[in-house]
């Protein structure tokens, strides 16, 4: 038998706690120690280096949470699964809801996009800065377009924070120099800037694709496809810091494409619903994508998450179905603000949480806030509200007991289940959304108390308010509605409302009332022929 100097091999180890051992190289360590039990100092680096380790993985389970919101385009209240739709799977979005929390009195800010995203930019209501129209197409819009630099966004907030802060898709709320999403906090964008474009690569469009502000002309895959990939690199290039992901679609909004791979999904559906459905699938299929990344790298319970669309859907023009609600995207009736609004953080948020009160876009602002550590600024008050107390048990009461909305001569105001509506050219609405969600019955004659109080509010609100500071701009306003040879003609004006030279006209792109009498064929666009026939008849009408 050896004697007690002699050098024993024990079975003890030194373990080291890191998420991944292999990767930092702090798997089970042999120890060889003197028959005295005293340690050899030769072995004390290793012994410093699993402490090492072990610091490490403290901090990092110390991390910040990442932020990912995503923001869907036009997308009605059943288009989802989990709200209703029952002939497109959403499965990927749906896992939001299946793992955190569905909201089913979830709004957007406004009825059209561009106000509706910078509330969410700025969380605070559009309107106490003015932004409370479209732009029009980007050559036409207003010289003071864009979110002002006196509002910071969610990005420039996080990324002082120290997050790693990234933006795919449609911003649509500055175009001008110092007004793009490089310029506003984050450190790296791809997309486009105004409201629409087309989804196909290689195809001729007037708003062109950029990377932090440089023209991207090599673009080969669909468009939302190729928000994905940009997405999943950007979460992998910023894997090792906190990050903020933006990741703002512009499906499911026109111009109606789809590749085939995608429509072919849906062989029993036929027309504009086939390529809807197409454009819906590719666009949970992204979700997918991101959300498969996050668990691979490990970090699905230390990220929040959000899902919403910027605004109800236009049903007659993209079959976008905003049932069992009234109305349409630019209406404040439920169906133009009232939208599909999930969450998610996997051991923080109840999973299959169904939350019935009031939420608006601009809480994923403060929430995302508060859930990084950031102190809520007190210079300019946030309209939005920190939901995780509420969604938590610790806070009782609605987020919000009223809610605003307002757009030149119309607006609307919910006051707990009381909602108000004025709607350009009708009469004052009142409805009560707990009996009646569909907003079939109007109580302004029989409920005159409450109307007056609905009014009070909105009043009052509407005081604290700035002017809009303009209005949106196309071809017609250009031109002071002339027609003939001032406006440059029939064919010259159709070149300038297509902006995306599809030789198509979306109801984005020619917003009138009589879009869908023009629209004989009922396929959501208007063709020249289609265009040159409307006037045609009515010049008959005429004479």
């Amino acid at each position: 038998m050896k004697n007690n100097s002699s050098f024993i091999e024990t079975n003890k180890t030194t373990s080291c706690s890191h998420a991944a051992p292999p990767a930092c190289g702090c798997g089970t360590v042999k120890s060889r120690r003197r028959g005295d039990g005293a340690p050899r100092l030769q072995w004390l680096p290793v012994m410093l280096f699993g402490a090492l380790c072990a610091l490490a993985s403290s901090f990092a389970a110390e991390r910040k949470p990442n932020v990912i919101i995503f923001l869907a385009d036009d997308l009605g209240y059943a288009g989802l699964g989990v709200t209703g739709c029952k002939d497109i799977p959403t499965p990927h979005i749906d896992s939001i809801a299946k793992n955190g929390v569905q909201f089913t009195d979830g709004y957007a800010t406004h009825c059209v996009c561009s106000p509706s995203r910078a509330g969410l930019m700025s969380g605070r209501y559009q309107h106490r800065y003015g932004f409370e129209h479209n732009s029009g197409p980007e050559r036409f819009a207003a010289e003071n377009f864009g979110l002002p630099r006196t509002e910071p966004t969610l990005a420039e907030r996080l990324k002082a924070a120290g997050y790693a802060t990234g933006m795919m898709g449609k911003w649509h709320i500055g175009f001008k120099e110092g007004l793009r999403p490089h310029e506003r906090g984050f450190d790296y964008h791809y997309g486009f800037l105004s409201g629409a474009r087309t989804y196909m690569p290689g195809k001729a469009d007037n708003d062109p694709l950029i990377r932090n502000g440089q023209t991207v002309t090599d673009e080969k895959e669909y468009l939302t496809d190729a928000f994905a990939r940009e997405a999943v690199a950007f979460l992998d290039r910023s894997k090792d810091k906190p990050f903020f992901l933006y990741l703002a679609f512009n499906a499911v909004h026109s111009p109606m494409e789809a590749t085939e791979p995608y429509m072919a999904r849906f062989p029993k559906l036929t027309g504009t619903r086939r390529i809807h459905a197409g454009m819906v699938a590719a666009m949970d299929d992204a979700v997918g994508r991101v959300l498969g990344k996050v668990r691979a790298l490990g970090q699905e319970e230390n990220t929040l998450i959000f899902f919403y669309s910027d605004n109800g859907g236009p049903t007659p023009q993209t079959t976008a179905s905003n049932e069992p609600l009234r109305g349409y995207k630019a209406q404040f009736y439920e169906g133009g603000i009232r939208e599909p609004f999930v969450a998610q953080w996997k051991g923080k948020l109840p999973a299959g949480m169904v939350y019935r009160e009031m939420v608006m876009g601009f809480d994923c602002h403060a929430t995302a806030l508060a859930a990084a550590g950031v102190p809520l600024p007190t210079d300019k008050p946030l309209d939005g509200v920190n939901l995780l107390p509420f969604l938590l048990g610790k806070q009782t009461g609605r987020p919000h007991d009223q809610l605003f909305w307002r757009a030149g001569e119309k607006h609307a105001a919910r006051v707990g289940d009381w909602k108000l509506v004025q709607e350009r050219g009708n009469e004052v609405e009142l409805f009560n959304l707990k009996d009646d969600i569909g907003e079939k019955t109007d109580l302004a004659a029989k409920e005159p108390a409450k109307l007056k109080e609905l009014q009070a509010a909105y009043a009052a609100w509407d005081k604290q308010m700035k002017p809009a500071q303009w209005v949106r701009q196309d071809g017609r306003t250009q031109t002071g509605g002339k027609r003939g040879k001032a406006a440059g003609g029939i064919e010259e004006r159709f070149k300038q409302y297509d902006k995306n030279g599809d030789g198509k006209l979306t109801p984005e792109e020619f917003p009138t009332p009589d879009f869908k009498q023009m629209d004989k064929n009922n396929d959501g666009v208007l063709t020249l022929d289609e265009v040159r026939a409307h006037y045609a008849t009515r010049r008959q009408k005429t004479k």
